[in-house]
Protein backbone atom coordinates (compact mmCIF):
# COMPACT_ATOMS: atom_id res chain seq x y z
CA UNK A 1 0.00 0.00 0.00
CA UNK A 2 2.98 2.29 0.83
CA UNK A 3 4.13 1.80 -2.53
CA UNK A 4 1.06 1.99 -4.30
CA UNK A 5 1.29 5.68 -2.68
CA UNK A 6 4.51 7.02 -3.59
CA UNK A 7 3.63 5.75 -7.12
CA UNK A 8 0.94 7.77 -7.35
CA UNK A 9 2.84 10.66 -6.28
CA UNK A 10 5.53 10.22 -8.20
CA UNK A 11 3.14 9.80 -11.52
CA UNK A 12 1.46 13.05 -9.86
CA UNK A 13 4.64 15.35 -9.94
CA UNK A 14 5.42 14.08 -13.24
CA UNK A 15 1.91 14.83 -14.67
CA UNK A 16 2.12 18.07 -12.98
CA UNK A 17 5.79 18.79 -14.89
CA UNK A 18 4.66 17.80 -18.63
CA UNK A 19 1.52 20.22 -18.19
CA UNK A 20 3.79 23.15 -16.82
CA UNK A 21 6.20 22.46 -19.79
CA UNK A 22 2.90 22.35 -22.19
CA UNK A 23 1.76 25.43 -20.95
CA UNK A 24 5.49 26.90 -20.81
CA UNK A 25 5.67 25.74 -24.88
CA UNK A 26 2.60 27.60 -25.85
CA UNK A 27 2.93 30.58 -24.14
CA UNK A 28 6.50 30.83 -26.24
CA UNK A 29 4.90 29.78 -29.63
CA UNK A 30 2.76 32.84 -28.51
CA UNK A 31 5.26 35.08 -27.78
CA UNK A 32 6.77 34.26 -31.18
CA UNK A 33 3.95 33.11 -33.75
CA UNK A 34 0.51 34.39 -34.33
CA UNK A 35 -2.41 32.33 -35.92
CA UNK A 36 -2.66 33.45 -39.62
CA UNK A 37 -4.49 32.38 -42.93
CA UNK A 38 -2.44 31.76 -45.88
CA UNK A 39 -3.84 32.93 -48.85
CA UNK A 40 -3.86 31.53 -52.34
CA UNK A 41 -5.97 32.11 -55.82
CA UNK A 42 -6.10 30.69 -59.40
CA UNK A 43 -3.56 27.93 -57.14
CA UNK A 44 -1.11 30.65 -56.58
CA UNK A 45 0.35 31.90 -52.95
CA UNK A 46 -0.89 35.63 -52.96
CA UNK A 47 -0.21 36.50 -49.03
CA UNK A 48 -1.74 36.07 -45.62
CA UNK A 49 -4.75 37.80 -43.52
CA UNK A 50 -5.65 37.64 -40.04
CA UNK A 51 -9.27 37.73 -40.63
CA UNK A 52 -10.47 35.88 -43.41
CA UNK A 53 -14.19 36.21 -42.53
CA UNK A 54 -13.46 40.41 -42.51
CA UNK A 55 -11.39 40.02 -45.68
CA UNK A 56 -14.04 37.55 -47.49
CA UNK A 57 -16.72 40.07 -46.47
CA UNK A 58 -15.32 43.11 -48.21
CA UNK A 59 -14.88 40.48 -52.07
CA UNK A 60 -18.42 39.48 -51.49
CA UNK A 61 -19.27 43.18 -50.84
CA UNK A 62 -17.58 43.92 -54.22
CA UNK A 63 -18.85 41.46 -56.12
CA UNK A 64 -22.07 42.49 -55.42
CA UNK A 65 -21.75 45.90 -55.96
CA UNK A 66 -18.37 47.05 -57.58
CA UNK A 67 -17.66 50.47 -57.38
CA UNK A 68 -19.05 52.37 -60.41
CA UNK A 69 -21.58 53.87 -62.08
CA UNK A 70 -24.71 51.58 -63.52
CA UNK A 71 -22.76 48.15 -62.34
CA UNK A 72 -24.92 45.50 -61.27
CA UNK A 73 -21.90 43.63 -59.91
CA UNK A 74 -18.81 41.77 -60.80
CA UNK A 75 -18.05 38.67 -62.35
CA UNK A 76 -15.61 36.90 -60.78
CA UNK A 77 -14.57 33.31 -61.72
CA UNK A 78 -12.98 32.29 -58.34
CA UNK A 79 -12.76 33.10 -54.63
CA UNK A 80 -9.65 32.67 -52.53
CA UNK A 81 -8.89 29.68 -50.59
CA UNK A 82 -7.67 29.96 -46.81
CA UNK A 83 -5.45 28.06 -44.89
CA UNK A 84 -4.80 28.45 -41.14
CA UNK A 85 -1.37 28.67 -39.92
CA UNK A 86 1.45 30.14 -37.42
CA UNK A 87 3.26 32.50 -38.55
CA UNK A 88 5.47 34.64 -36.99
CA UNK A 89 4.32 37.67 -35.60
CA UNK A 90 6.99 40.30 -37.61
CA UNK A 91 5.54 39.21 -40.94
CA UNK A 92 2.65 41.72 -41.91
CA UNK A 93 -0.08 40.46 -43.36
CA UNK A 94 -1.38 42.19 -46.68
CA UNK A 95 -4.70 42.28 -47.16
CA UNK A 96 -4.86 45.48 -49.44
CA UNK A 97 -2.97 43.94 -51.67
CA UNK A 98 -4.88 40.50 -51.90
CA UNK A 99 -8.27 42.57 -52.30
CA UNK A 100 -6.68 44.35 -55.42
CA UNK A 101 -5.64 41.00 -56.65
CA UNK A 102 -8.79 39.40 -56.65
CA UNK A 103 -10.60 42.82 -58.14
CA UNK A 104 -8.18 42.58 -60.78
CA UNK A 105 -9.33 39.64 -62.10
CA UNK A 106 -12.96 40.47 -62.01
CA UNK A 107 -15.36 41.61 -65.23
CA UNK A 108 -17.76 44.59 -64.38
CA UNK A 109 -21.06 43.76 -65.38
CA UNK A 110 -23.64 47.11 -66.53
CA UNK A 111 -27.34 47.59 -66.13
CA UNK A 112 -28.81 49.92 -67.66
CA UNK A 113 -32.08 50.44 -69.21
CA UNK A 114 -32.50 50.80 -73.54
CA UNK A 115 -35.21 52.39 -74.92
CA UNK A 116 -36.46 50.71 -77.58
CA UNK A 117 -38.54 51.92 -81.00
CA UNK A 118 -39.65 48.97 -82.93
CA UNK A 119 -37.36 46.24 -81.56
CA UNK A 120 -34.33 48.63 -82.23
CA UNK A 121 -32.30 50.47 -79.52
CA UNK A 122 -32.15 53.57 -79.81
CA UNK A 123 -30.78 55.61 -76.86
CA UNK A 124 -30.10 54.12 -72.82
CA UNK A 125 -30.60 55.73 -69.45
CA UNK A 126 -29.59 54.56 -65.96
CA UNK A 127 -32.73 53.58 -64.14
CA UNK A 128 -35.93 52.21 -64.87
CA UNK A 129 -37.36 55.19 -63.06
CA UNK A 130 -36.16 57.33 -65.88
CA UNK A 131 -36.46 55.28 -68.47
CA UNK A 132 -40.74 55.85 -67.63
CA UNK A 133 -40.07 59.34 -67.29
CA UNK A 134 -38.66 59.39 -71.39
CA UNK A 135 -41.60 56.79 -72.32
CA UNK A 136 -44.48 58.34 -70.75
CA UNK A 137 -42.96 62.17 -71.66
CA UNK A 138 -43.48 60.88 -76.11
CA UNK A 139 -46.93 60.05 -74.79
CA UNK A 140 -47.57 62.97 -73.24
CA UNK A 141 -46.38 64.82 -76.53
CA UNK A 142 -47.91 62.25 -78.55
CA UNK A 143 -44.71 61.35 -80.65
CA UNK A 144 -45.63 59.68 -84.04
CA UNK A 145 -43.41 56.60 -82.72
CA UNK A 146 -45.41 56.27 -79.32
CA UNK A 147 -47.65 52.82 -79.41
CA UNK A 148 -43.58 51.58 -80.88
CA UNK A 149 -41.44 52.75 -77.68
CA UNK A 150 -40.66 49.99 -75.08
CA UNK A 151 -38.31 49.53 -72.30
CA UNK A 152 -35.68 46.44 -71.89
CA UNK A 153 -33.36 45.69 -69.39
CA UNK A 154 -29.87 45.28 -70.13
CA UNK A 155 -26.74 43.63 -68.43
CA UNK A 156 -23.59 44.18 -70.73
CA UNK A 157 -19.94 44.07 -70.23
CA UNK A 158 -19.27 47.00 -71.92
CA UNK A 159 -20.42 50.25 -70.25
CA UNK A 160 -23.10 52.60 -72.83
CA UNK A 161 -23.64 55.88 -73.48
CA UNK A 162 -26.39 56.84 -70.58
CA UNK A 163 -28.32 60.01 -71.05
CA UNK A 164 -31.44 61.33 -69.43
CA UNK A 165 -34.81 60.78 -70.11
CA UNK A 166 -35.28 64.54 -71.16
CA UNK A 167 -32.73 63.94 -74.02
CA UNK A 168 -34.27 60.89 -75.11
CA UNK A 169 -37.58 62.90 -75.69
CA UNK A 170 -35.53 65.39 -77.34
CA UNK A 171 -34.13 62.97 -79.52
CA UNK A 172 -36.73 60.40 -80.35
CA UNK A 173 -39.95 62.71 -80.43
CA UNK A 174 -41.31 62.80 -84.25
CA UNK A 175 -44.37 65.04 -84.96
CA UNK A 176 -47.21 63.04 -85.34
CA UNK A 177 -48.95 63.64 -88.85
CA UNK A 178 -52.39 65.25 -88.79
CA UNK A 179 -54.84 63.45 -89.37
CA UNK A 180 -59.02 63.27 -89.42
CA UNK A 181 -60.56 62.09 -86.17
CA UNK A 182 -61.31 58.02 -86.69
CA UNK A 183 -64.66 57.71 -86.42
CA UNK A 184 -65.35 54.96 -83.79
CA UNK A 185 -68.85 53.53 -82.67
CA UNK A 186 -67.64 53.52 -78.83
CA UNK A 187 -68.72 55.26 -76.19
CA UNK A 188 -68.92 55.70 -72.67
CA UNK A 189 -66.63 56.23 -69.69
CA UNK A 190 -64.43 53.32 -67.95
CA UNK A 191 -65.09 51.92 -64.64
CA UNK A 192 -62.31 51.35 -62.04
CA UNK A 193 -62.32 48.98 -59.87
CA UNK A 194 -63.32 50.29 -56.30
CA UNK A 195 -61.07 47.95 -54.09
CA UNK A 196 -58.55 44.94 -54.48
CA UNK A 197 -58.86 41.57 -52.77
CA UNK A 198 -55.30 41.48 -51.58
CA UNK A 199 -55.61 38.20 -49.65
CA UNK A 200 -54.96 36.24 -52.67
CA UNK A 201 -58.06 33.87 -51.88
CA UNK A 202 -60.29 32.92 -54.80
CA UNK A 203 -63.68 33.28 -54.40
CA UNK A 204 -66.90 31.82 -56.45
CA UNK A 205 -67.92 34.10 -59.21
CA UNK A 206 -70.59 32.09 -60.78
CA UNK A 207 -68.58 32.65 -64.54
CA UNK A 208 -67.07 30.10 -66.51
CA UNK A 209 -64.55 32.30 -68.44
CA UNK A 210 -62.09 31.58 -71.71
CA UNK A 211 -58.65 33.14 -72.30
CA UNK A 212 -59.37 36.35 -74.12
CA UNK A 213 -56.28 36.02 -76.10
CA UNK A 214 -52.92 33.23 -75.88
CA UNK A 215 -49.67 34.69 -74.91
CA UNK A 216 -47.10 34.90 -71.58
CA UNK A 217 -48.28 36.85 -68.57
CA UNK A 218 -45.68 39.25 -68.16
CA UNK A 219 -46.67 41.29 -65.00
CA UNK A 220 -49.18 39.71 -61.78
CA UNK A 221 -51.25 40.82 -59.61
CA UNK A 222 -50.85 42.59 -56.72
CA UNK A 223 -47.87 45.07 -55.79
CA UNK A 224 -45.94 46.57 -58.83
CA UNK A 225 -43.35 49.93 -58.15
CA UNK A 226 -44.96 51.09 -55.01
CA UNK A 227 -48.68 50.43 -56.26
CA UNK A 228 -51.02 47.88 -56.70
CA UNK A 229 -51.72 46.20 -60.33
CA UNK A 230 -55.47 45.59 -60.54
CA UNK A 231 -55.06 42.80 -62.71
CA UNK A 232 -52.50 41.13 -65.50
CA UNK A 233 -50.39 41.52 -68.28
CA UNK A 234 -51.00 39.31 -71.52
CA UNK A 235 -48.16 39.75 -74.06
CA UNK A 236 -49.09 39.49 -77.26
CA UNK A 237 -48.40 41.65 -80.48
CA UNK A 238 -50.20 44.94 -81.66
CA UNK A 239 -53.42 44.28 -83.32
CA UNK A 240 -54.03 40.59 -81.60
CA UNK A 241 -58.21 39.89 -81.59
CA UNK A 242 -58.99 40.21 -78.25
CA UNK A 243 -62.24 37.41 -77.34
CA UNK A 244 -65.08 38.58 -74.09
CA UNK A 245 -64.04 36.30 -71.58
CA UNK A 246 -67.99 35.36 -71.32
CA UNK A 247 -71.12 36.54 -72.35
CA UNK A 248 -72.67 39.71 -70.93
CA UNK A 249 -73.53 43.51 -71.39
CA UNK A 250 -70.77 46.18 -72.49
CA UNK A 251 -70.59 48.80 -69.65
CA UNK A 252 -68.21 51.09 -71.04
CA UNK A 253 -66.07 51.50 -74.23
CA UNK A 254 -63.79 53.99 -74.13
CA UNK A 255 -60.78 55.71 -76.02
CA UNK A 256 -58.02 57.96 -75.04
CA UNK A 257 -55.59 57.84 -72.01
CA UNK A 258 -58.32 57.08 -69.26
CA UNK A 259 -56.16 57.04 -66.36
CA UNK A 260 -53.89 54.77 -67.95
CA UNK A 261 -56.07 52.05 -69.12
CA UNK A 262 -55.56 53.40 -72.16
CA UNK A 263 -58.29 52.55 -74.89
CA UNK A 264 -60.48 50.01 -72.40
CA UNK A 265 -63.68 48.27 -72.79
CA UNK A 266 -65.69 46.64 -69.18
CA UNK A 267 -68.04 44.11 -69.84
CA UNK A 268 -70.74 42.98 -66.96
CA UNK A 269 -71.50 39.53 -67.16
CA UNK A 270 -74.29 39.60 -63.86
CA UNK A 271 -74.36 38.98 -60.43
CA UNK A 272 -71.59 41.84 -59.71
CA UNK A 273 -69.02 39.97 -62.10
CA UNK A 274 -67.50 42.70 -64.67
CA UNK A 275 -63.82 41.56 -66.86
CA UNK A 276 -62.07 44.93 -68.07
CA UNK A 277 -59.63 45.00 -71.39
CA UNK A 278 -57.02 47.93 -71.20
CA UNK A 279 -54.58 49.18 -73.35
CA UNK A 280 -56.18 48.31 -76.62
CA UNK A 281 -55.34 49.64 -80.33
CA UNK A 282 -58.65 49.13 -81.74
CA UNK A 283 -62.44 49.10 -79.93
CA UNK A 284 -65.22 46.86 -81.80
CA UNK A 285 -68.32 47.13 -79.72
CA UNK A 286 -69.96 50.01 -78.30
CA UNK A 287 -71.89 50.86 -74.33
CA UNK A 288 -75.06 48.61 -74.22
CA UNK A 289 -73.87 46.67 -77.01
CA UNK A 290 -74.77 42.41 -75.94
CA UNK A 291 -71.64 40.29 -76.87
CA UNK A 292 -71.38 36.30 -76.36
CA UNK A 293 -68.41 34.75 -74.95
CA UNK A 294 -65.27 34.27 -77.60
CA UNK A 295 -66.87 37.56 -79.74
CA UNK A 296 -64.30 40.01 -80.47
CA UNK A 297 -64.83 43.30 -78.65
CA UNK A 298 -61.01 44.98 -79.38
CA UNK A 299 -57.45 44.59 -80.70
CA UNK A 300 -54.21 44.35 -78.50
CA UNK A 301 -52.28 47.56 -78.12
CA UNK A 302 -50.13 49.48 -76.27
CA UNK A 303 -52.23 52.65 -75.21
CA UNK A 304 -52.61 54.49 -71.97
CA UNK A 305 -49.98 54.08 -69.39
CA UNK A 306 -48.08 51.13 -71.55
CA UNK A 307 -44.39 50.10 -72.13
CA UNK A 308 -45.21 47.62 -74.50
CA UNK A 309 -48.04 45.82 -76.74
CA UNK A 310 -49.85 43.54 -73.75
CA UNK A 311 -53.69 43.41 -72.72
CA UNK A 312 -54.18 44.62 -69.32
CA UNK A 313 -56.74 42.23 -67.92
CA UNK A 314 -58.56 42.89 -64.79
CA UNK A 315 -61.95 40.46 -63.22
CA UNK A 316 -63.80 42.32 -60.63
CA UNK A 317 -66.83 41.26 -58.06
CA UNK A 318 -68.90 43.92 -56.47
CA UNK A 319 -66.09 46.41 -57.92
CA UNK A 320 -63.06 44.79 -55.68
CA UNK A 321 -60.97 43.59 -58.29
CA UNK A 322 -59.71 39.43 -58.13
CA UNK A 323 -56.23 38.09 -59.16
CA UNK A 324 -57.69 36.58 -62.62
CA UNK A 325 -55.04 33.88 -62.31
CA UNK A 326 -57.17 32.21 -60.05
CA UNK A 327 -59.43 31.94 -62.59
CA UNK A 328 -57.54 31.47 -66.09
CA UNK A 329 -53.64 31.94 -67.16
CA UNK A 330 -52.89 29.44 -64.21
Amino acid sequence: MKKLMIHIRTSIKVISLIAIAIVLIIAGIAMIYQPTYSVTYQGEFIGYTKDKSKLQSRINDYIDNGDGENIAFVQIEETPEYSLCLLKKDIKTNDDEIFEMVKSAGTNIYRYYAIVDSEEEKLYVATFEEAEQAVQGLKDKNSKNKDTITIKEKFEKEPKDIVTSEEVISKLYVKAEEVKPKVNTSSGTVKYASGTNQSSKKIAIGVNLIKPISGTVTSRFGGRWGSTHKGIDIGAPVGTKIKAAAAGTVVSSSTGYNGGYGNCVVISHGNGVETAYGHCSELYVKKGQKVAQGEVIAAVGNTGRSYGNHLHLEIRVNGVAQNPQNYLYK
